[in-house]
């Protein structure tokens, strides 16, 4: 039965988004609103950091209870994004993809309303384990329903709105903080998400098609609950050791980490053996792409989710600006990342590994000037000062994110790309959080005796780690054109 007496038979108009997501296709309205529906969680992950202030006035929150309501999402994100691929194959990625939007719509109202520090982590992580189960069904439902060109540019949109999520998340909680609706504070930037997120749903539900793997990966249950605990393990004494005197109990959790991580990387190696297709497969670890370019992905995501929770706590709480102007503070790296973003594909495939360098080179310039504004005009430091530092900062960072990403996969075999991608995004994530716990940590941990200064150290490890990444694309796989068909997470 062709498409237009499919639509007559089901009611909508050839051509439609319906008719066309009834003949198992995805109109370009639909590509949007899958967009839409994956840009709230991966802006949800950095909205918080310029609301921190706000949520500590009205809570009393802790410092380490600030930092987990970050980390939280982020671990929750990271340790579930390849099994909610999975599920997607296995039971529809339509299906999942409304089921997990639901949970995202009840978890965002779940933080809005939370009466306690304790109650929004709670909430945090539920709303990071449901995104992980969405996002995953967005690239593979444009892998698997679009071709050719149109794939293409829709998987190019997602890198773009991904990318400019992670800087426009914290201008827009600035201006709903500083709206202040109704005197409801920091809750907008989480409520915000409950109408957006119910007429995605409701339109979705309408226009998406519903596909799913001929062949489903099945779900690795034991490696996904030891990679999680080992990630919890990590985090937990790193984000609340100093706050509580470093107990023994921290110590005590390190070591389990360190532990937990030996016993998934046995167990995974052992599921691989036996013809699995583990949550974490060693194989593709000790690939040269892989092993090399997953380094330098944690290594960055480290210093990026350090220097946004850093800055934005610097602004308000050092500057003392209130949550709009620190919004504001940060839309020119918001405006060249996403430009920069525009361009890095073509320059990536022209110039190779030296595009990668040249943009952290960039980076790095602009951090170094940004540190030397901050700590030289302290305190009369004027955001437009910071203005030109931010967007060389911006520039090269979209270089890097885009090289980066797309080296990692360059030596995997097609038919696991999609677990490539998987393990990709959730060292991505971990490195997010990561940054949050440790060099975030550092940050609080001398603020209070000197803000500049706190700040600098902080990017002088972000900036060490820039400088090694300049050096270290050299030993990552030549960029050719067809490594820019990058696969996309699919199982």
């Amino acid at each position: 039965m062709d498409t237009a007496l499919s639509a007559r038979h089901a009611g909508a108009a050839p051509g439609s988004p319906r008719a066309v997501a009834q003949a198992g296709g995805l109109h370009p309205f639909g590509v949007f609103i899958l967009l839409a529906g994956a840009f709230m969680p991966i802006m949800d992950f950095f909205i918080t950091n310029v609301a921190l202030p706000s949520i500590d006035a009205e809570l009393h929150a802790s410092a380490s209870s600030l930092e987990l309501v970050i980390a939280g999402y982020g671990v929750a994100y990271a340790a579930l994004l390849v099994l909610g691929g999975r599920l997607g194959d296995r039971y529809g990625r339509h299906r999942v993809f409304l089921v997990a939007l639901a949970g995202f719509i009840v978890a965002s109202l779940s933080c809005g309303l939370a009466p306690t520090v304790e109650a929004l982590i709670g909430a945090r992580i539920v709303q990071g384990a449901t995104a992980a189960l969405l996002i995953p069904q967005v690239l593979a439902t444009f892998h698997h329903s679009l071709e050719g060109e149109r794939k293409a540019r829709a998987v190019g949109l997602y890198g773009a709105a991904s990318g400019i999520a992670a800087v426009v998340g914290q201008l827009v909680g600035g201006l709903l903080v500083a709206a202040d609706i109704a005197g409801t504070a920091w809750r907008p930037i989480f409520l915000v998400n409950v109408p957006i997120g119910v007429l995605v749903l409701l339109v979705a539900a309408r226009i998406v098609p519903n596909t799913r793997s001929s062949q489903p990966v099945g779900v690795d249950l034991p490696g996904t609950v030891l990679f999680a605990a080992a990630l919890t393990a990590l985090l937990i004494p790193l984000t609340e050791g100093h706050s509580l005197g470093w107990p023994w109990w921290t110590w005590a959790m390190l070591a389990l980490a360190v532990v937990l991580g030996a016993v998934t990387y046995v167990v995974e190696k052992r599921a691989e053996r036996r013809g699995e297709i583990p949550l974490l497969p060693p194989s593709l670890l000790s690939l040269p792409s892989m092993s090399r370019g997953l380094a330098m992905v944690l290594a960055f995501s480290i210093g990026f989710g350090a220097f946004m929770f850093v800055f934005a706590l610097t602004v308000q709480n050092g500057l003392h600006e209130d949550a709009l102007h620190g919004g504001l503070a940060i839309l020119p790296m918001a405006l060249l990342f996403f430009a920069g973003s525009l361009v890095a594909p073509r320059l990536i495939t022209r110039f190779g590994r030296a595009a990668l360098s040249a943009g952290a080179a960039v980076q790095l310039a602009g951090l170094a000037l940004l540190v030397t504004i901050i700590v030289q005009a302290w305190p009369h430091v004027s955001l437009w000062a910071m203005a030109v530092p931010l967007a060389l900062a911006g520039a090269g960072q979209s270089m890097l994110f885009a090289g980066l990403f797309r080296s990692v996969l360059a030596d995997v075999p097609a038919h696991l790309g999609g677990i490539g991608s998987g393990v990709l995004i959730t060292l991505q994530q971990s490195g997010l959080a990561l940054g949050v716990a440790t060099l975030g940590t550092l940050y609080l941990t001398l603020e209070p005796g000197n803000v500049p200064q706190a700040f600098a150290a902080v990017e002088y490890v972000q900036m060490a780690i820039v400088a090694v990444l300049a050096v270290a694309v050299a030993a990552l796989p030549r960029f050719t054109r067809a490594s820019a068909d990058a696969p996309v997470i699919d199982g």
